[in-house]
């Protein structure tokens, strides 16, 4: 296959993946902002803190395999060995099983000390067995995943997120609410909501097999080639996705022990409150608006306890869920320009491994540079966005949020999103030339600085919850500007990183401008309502990020050329 046309498969690949994308982010939106809405910050924040306890087993199970998985396969079809891709399968199946079984038990039987110890919330407890057989699920859908990508096939993956998400949606938020009309505790609502993402993933996990035997029945072709012996194929598995897994697992227990120390740090300051120790009478800012909503814990409390007076409350923690529970609301959006990013590292890294596999170094080269520069002229002016209107956006999404709290959050994790995106096509296209374990060491410095920094400012009175989303920023910073330099030094014809990032950052910051000015100009002068002010902001911001990257020939006729339809989308716009 010419490189040309690999690249047409690669950016085919996206394409397809990115629609994919879009409507599984629209349906979760639909899903977690009502979700907030209805469980509260407390709730919410322990649904989150127990997604954190899936992800990491999810990480462990389905990280690196699944890429490896990919990558061998792609190898293998390129060579025309159709024997040992179906070997590869069968190997591949049998370890997602047994990692699948091994997750589910420790999740289910051992859901109660993970969340007193590991997230250091015992309401959450729930939530974690309910997302138990999600894992399984997932475990065993990432091998067909995998296999499916290394074809260059990515409707099933895209499909398959669509039934996912959607059922995730309807089950979900069907429990939750009807758990809460039936006046049941919100964390028992929240697990209502968890086993709503389980049923998705079951539903998605027999789409995915009867599709596989569909698309192999009647199609099997015997050629001659003799397969790699069981035992090879798994050790060179567990060689390419062990350390994938490991950079990807370190994101996740990070992530947990962040969650962990950030409960902890806002406990301690609570419970000065509490005390007497500390207080702010008279006083302003998030000490002040702590010591509120302590209060409100205490009254509720207090009603609870009238009604049931055998019930049993933690004042402070609860006070600290509410608190965590606004930082975790703000996180469903700041992790939307991050999801975007998978159309395009899935698809690099079976692109890249194919071309390597024909030894077309140019050709692997190209499609590194294409995916970095995509991937940035997507996550910029998401990024730079959220950063201009953090709090207009949690105005209009979250209605019983405190935007006053919640919006500086959002706008910090906003540039923060900027950093992710580019982290993860940079640790796609190292993995995908081999270097799997640089970025394994990216991350364990990024993770340390965020951790010391979270401990630091989460732990100061004037700071407190508005110093999590500044250790997210820091330690992705560092972790990409890390990548960068790995790639320049070792990936060879590395790209220009001024044309990769120069241009696109002019236009999202004058987006940016643009977008903060018009929400100005909206409200204050025109006198619309947050919502019309928000969408019409937000609708500027696009139309002038689209004219300047034209304007500024952010994308050449060549670029476009290396998509699908790219010469007629050239024509259109005007592009030579």
């Amino acid at each position: 296959m010419s490189s040309a046309k690999k690249k047409n498969t690669f950016f085919g690949g996206v394409a397809i993946l990115t629609v994919g994308t879009i409507l599984v982010k629209i349906i979760g939106a639909l899903y977690k902002i009502p979700l907030v809405n209805i469980l509260g910050e407390s709730a919410y924040g322990d649904f989150n803190a127990a997604y954190n306890v899936y992800n990491f087993f999810l990480t462990i199970s389905t990280a690196g395999l699944p890429v490896a998985l990919s990558k061998m396969i792609s190898e293998a079809s390129a060579l025309d060995r159709r024997n040992q891709v179906q070997k590869i399968l069968r190997v591949a199946l049998i370890t997602f099983l047994v990692l699948g079984t091994v997750s589910f038990l420790c999740m289910s039987v051992l859901a109660g000390p993970m969340s007193n110890i590991i997230i250091n919330n015992s309401s959450a407890v729930y939530c974690v067995m309910a997302l138990s057989p999600a894992v399984f699920c997932v475990c065993v859908m990432s091998a067909f995943r995998g296999y499916a990508q290394g074809h260059s096939n990515m409707v099933p993956t895209t499909v398959s997120q669509i039934i996912e998400s959607f059922l995730k949606l309807v089950v979900g938020l069907g429990l939750a609410t009807l758990l809460v009309y039936l006046v049941l505790p919100r964390n028992i609502a929240a697990a209502g909501a968890a086993a709503g993402v389980s049923v998705g993933t079951i539903i998605a996990l027999l789409y995915l097999i009867f599709q596989y035997i569909r698309a192999r029945r009647g199609k099997i072709h015997r050629t001659a080639d003799e397969p790699d012996d069981t035992r090879d194929i798994l050790i060179r598995l567990l060689k390419l996705g062990i350390p994938i897994t490991l950079g990807s697992a370190a994101v996740s227990i990070v992530t947990l022990i962040d969650t962990n120390l950030v409960m902890s740090q806002l406990k301690n300051i609570f419970s000065q409150i509490d005390a007497g120790t500390l207080t702010a009478v008279g006083g302003s800012g998030i000490l002040a608006q702590s010591v509120d909503i302590f209060h409100a814990a205490q009254q509720t409390a207090q009603e609870t306890l009238l009604k049931d007076p055998t019930a049993v409350i933690d004042v402070v923690e609860n006070a600290a869920r509410n608190l965590y529970g606004t930082y975790s609301s703000t996180m469903t959006v700041y992790n939307l320009p991050s999801a975007l990013m998978v159309p395009i590292t899935a698809s690099v890294i079976p692109a890249v491994s194919g071309c390597r596999a024909r030894h077309d170094r140019l050709g692997a080269s190209r499609i590194s540079e294409s995916a970095l520069r995509v991937g940035t002229l997507l996550c910029l002016p998401m990024g730079v966005g959220l950063f201009s209107l953090g709090t207009p956006i949690v105005k209009l999404l979250f209605r019983d949020l405190d935007a006053s709290i919640a919006g500086p959050l959002l706008s910090t994790l906003g540039l923060a999103a900027i950093f992710v995106c580019v982290m993860l096509i940079c640790n796609s296209i190292l993995q995908a030339h081999g270097m799997v374990n640089l970025p394994i060491l990216t991350v364990v410095v990024g993770g340390i600085v965020k951790l010391i920094v979270n401990w630091t400012l989460v732990g100061n009175t004037d700071i407190m919850i508005f110093g999590a989303p500044v250790g997210t920023l820091c330690c992705f910073a560092i972790v990409a500007v890390m990548d960068l330099i790995i790639i320049y030094r070792v990936i060879p014809a590395p790209p220009s990183y001024s044309k990769v990032f120069l241009k696109p950052l002019i236009a999202a910051v004058l987006m940016g401008a643009a977008a903060w000015g018009a929400y100005g100009l909206l409200t204050n002068f025109l006198h619309l309502s947050n919502t019309l002010a928000t969408i019409g902001s937000i609708c500027v911001g696009g139309v002038v990020y689209v004219v300047l990257v034209l304007a500024l020939r952010v994308i050449s006729k060549e670029d476009l050329a290396l998509m699908p339809k790219g010469d007629k989308i050239a024509k259109i716009l005007h592009i030579r």
